[in-house]
């Protein structure tokens, strides 16, 4: 099943009532709407009725056991559509903007149809990382969130992402007095790339040990540059510890170890940091670093890339 054929076929083109309905019956099919609706009057299964507003159709109930009284819910009820005023063909067209991460700039959202507000936007994207979020814990309460072992090598860094002024101008960002430092841990094997970042608010022995022995397993070879907070601890701690001295060189003449894998991720990730709306607060870029967690560590799996898994987590973010 081609995700992207199918999905594009169905949003293209103009909005009608018949495309509508149609879009309505794909989104059941892929269990994103409920097919069966129950009354809250009378516990029985209501119709789905044609209307001229609110999606074209609606679920509706008119049984004899309420006279009088008649019962309406929407085709969205339950789903992560609910309480939006975008239409369907918008909410699936940006899903697939932030599966992709294609032009997410909400300017060139807006420009293209998508939404009307960027605090519309705001809230679609809210939704969409509540669900990678949710797909990462079901990973952590299965102990799968760890790198390292016989066969991959991991490589450590920090980097700051705090906010910077444009040309030494301006104010300071108040929401970066304590936390400015993203500490990452990347599993290397062959072609696969496996992040698992967090948010520390100092690069001292007691913020990032503890995270190294939680999330690399024991034995494991991990390269680091000569930072003193880990220069002779890993050793210790049952590690093969490798390092390389970034004031000589960039890759060790003698173990040919180097942190190129990680060193240029961190420009991909500020970049994808940046286009979804940036690095405001501190909840918020620990909610994109989930979201960069996921896209390595859940979506790529998935034999229909990203689209495919976020389809597949929503259902279990929003169960119908």
């Amino acid at each position: 099943m081609s995700l992207p054929r199918k999905l594009l076929c169905h949003v293209e083109g103009r909005q009608t009532k018949k495309k509508t309905i149609k879009l309505i019956r794909w989104l059941q099919k892929k269990k994103l709407l409920k097919k069966r609706m129950k009354c809250l009057l009378c516990k029985r299964n209501m119709k789905l009725k044609s209307t001229r507003k609110n999606d074209y159709c609606l679920w509706n109930c008119k049984s004899s056991r309420h006279p009088g009284q008649t019962c309406n819910r929407t085709v969205r009820t339950g789903s992560i559509f609910e309480n939006s005023r975008c239409s369907l063909f918008q909410w699936l067209k940006f899903i697939y903007r932030f599966s992709q991460g294609l032009r997410l700039r909400q300017i060139d959202l807006i420009s293209d149809g998508i939404a009307g507000s960027s605090r519309t936007l705001s809230r679609m994207a809210k939704k969409l990382r509540n669900v990678c979020i949710i797909s990462m814990e079901r990973l952590r309460a299965r102990n799968k969130v760890c790198v390292g072992g016989r066969r991959e090598f991991v490589i450590i860094d920090e980097s700051s992402f705090r906010h910077k002024r444009k040309y030494a101008r301006g104010r300071f960002g108040r929401t970066w007095q304590r936390k400015k430092w993203v500490f990452g841990m990347m599993g290397v094997k062959k072609d696969r790339r496996r992040p698992v970042l967090k948010l520390v608010e100092r690069r001292s022995r007691h913020h990032l040990l503890p995270l190294i022995r939680q999330h690399v397993k024991q034995g494991s070879t991990i390269i680091s540059d000569q930072w003193r907070t880990y220069r002779n601890a890993l050793g210790n701690m049952g590690y093969i510890h490798c390092t390389v001295n970034h004031s000589q060189c960039f890759v060790d003449p003698q173990s040919g170890s180097h942190t190129q894998h990680l060193e240029r991720a961190w420009s991909t990730f500020k970049q994808h940091i940046w286009r979804q709306r940036g690095n405001r607060t501190e909840a918020l870029l620990t909610e994109h670093l989930a979201v960069i967690e996921w896209s390595y560590w859940a979506g790529r799996k998935h034999p229909d890339g990203l689209l495919g898994q976020l389809f597949k987590d929503i259902l279990h973010a929003y169960p119908l």
